[in-house]
């Protein structure tokens, strides 16, 4: 699914000299040579070389936008908290290590600002709960049965599943949203969420469970 957030549209909020494709050999110094292909990005998009920071949205915005779009259920909150994601980012360019990879940076970025929405809305209960709580003990036991694969892939499904995510407490539907639309591992959730791996992953099961439930109640609804 192509995402509506385009790196037109952000050139367009920061004004920046976007025109021309990045080539990040070309601004290689000894030092940036140790970097990634995005570290050097990063360093290029500082110096405001043409078509970096470009670059940087062009390989971030299709899983950033389906994470917000998993998260909050409508295409145009989705679109606006990317979009002050990637505003984010630009402005905090000089304090970022080009050393460490970008996306969990930005996924901790646009989770909380997909929270914010989701407050102010006040119709789904964050349920945030300390990882080193006893809070999930006493939710319904895990349910390891795996969530079908080709429900993500059916492009009729995609809208019963986001309302379905949506409508989960934001402390599992971020963590099926990072998994599934993100495509984030789960060492990247534990970093992005500030857990270890394995809450990470029991989150995870405890809310294929609670989504699994979720999407019969909307099926029978006839939603």
């Amino acid at each position: 699914m192509d995402s509506p957030v385009s790196a037109a549209v952000i050139a367009h909020t920061l004004s920046a000299p976007w025109s021309s494709p990045v080539n990040a050999r070309a601004y290689e110094s000894d030092h940036d040579m140790a970097l990634s292909i995005e570290g050097q990005q990063v360093v290029a998009a500082r110096r405001n070389e043409p078509g970096a920071f470009e670059a940087l949205v062009r390989r971030h915005q299709g899983p950033l936008y389906n994470f917000c779009l998993r998260m909050l259920g409508q295409s145009e909150d989705a679109a606006d908290v990317a979009q002050e994601t990637f505003v984010q980012l630009y402005s905090h360019l000089g304090r970022l290590d080009a050393r460490e990879p970008l996306a969990p940076w930005l996924f901790r970025v646009a989770r909380n600002r997909c929270i914010d929405v989701i407050r102010r809305r006040r119709t789904v209960p964050l349920g945030i709960v300390d990882d080193s709580g006893d809070n999930l003990s006493s939710l319904e036991p895990a349910d390891d049965e795996p969530l079908p694969d080709e429900l993500a892939e059916r492009a009729d499904l995609q809208r019963l599943l986001s309302s379905a995510i949506a409508a989960l407490p934001a402390i599992y539907s971020e963590v099926v949203a990072l998994r599934y639309a993100g495509d984030r591992s789960f060492a990247e959730i534990a970093q992005i969420l500030d857990c270890d791996e394995g809450a990470a992953r029991v989150r995870f099961h405890r809310a294929k469970g609670l989504l699994r439930r979720q999407l019969r109640a909307l099926v029978e609804a006839g939603t």
